[in-house]
């Protein structure tokens, strides 16, 4: 901040009038900080002389404008890679031509050689079979799980037992205590009346 009488920017700009402007030269004669702020003004006014000159907008633009909004190609390509659908279908779609492709390219053989039979009955059974070992590891399973379960259970009420007959043993061993002291108290306050008459 200038020490000057008058701003140093309006002696820079000779916008003072002549005896201000004189004031001004000798201050800044002695006064180093507004010699300093005097230079930046100088160094500021050289790089600022150096940028080229550029048309000001004659409006804001908007993000709406059509200078800003995008390509209906680029639209099309960013909607296809923006979605995670659009981008597997297309993918489904390229591979579904390509193994089309790839299928009337292939040259057919000659010699045709009949499908070996099917046995039904073979592969049922092992359907079957391993429908039933399936079932029957999930249900272990299952009935693992519960088992743990519940012995957790279990452990965790027996534990929740125990602090509460342990609580309740500690509750009554304080009552017998007090009424203990309360006996204690009736039999000398007894004995004090007693032997208070032999007297």
């Amino acid at each position: 901040m200038s020490c000057s009488p008058f701003e140093l920017r309006d002696y820079y700009f000779k916008e003072l009038a002549e005896n201000e402007r004189r004031l001004t030269e000798v201050h800044v004669k002695t006064c180093a900080n507004c010699r300093e702020d005097l230079e930046r003004l100088r160094a500021t006014e050289a790089v600022l002389l150096t940028l080229s000159d550029e048309e000001i907008p004659q409006r804001i633009g908007f993000i709406s404008d059509p200078v800003f909004r995008p390509s209906p190609f680029r639209r099309g390509w960013d909607a296809l890679w923006g979605s995670a659908a659009r981008l597997g279908f297309a993918s489904a779609a390229m591979l579904s031509v390509a193994l089309l492709v790839f299928a009337l390219a292939r040259p057919v053989p000659q010699i045709a050689t009949p499908a070996p039979a099917i046995d039904r009955a073979a592969i049922e059974a092992d359907f079957s079979k391993r429908l039933n070992d399936a079932v029957e590891k999930a249900v272990a399973a299952s009935e693992a799980r519960q088992i743990s379960q519940t012995k957790e259970l279990l452990a965790t009420s027996e534990r929740r037992n125990e602090l509460e007959r342990q609580a309740m043993m500690v509750r009554v061993a304080e009552y017998l205590e007090v009424e203990k002291k309360h006996l204690n108290t009736m039999i000398l306050a007894s004995n004090g009346g007693v032997s208070g008459e032999s007297r």
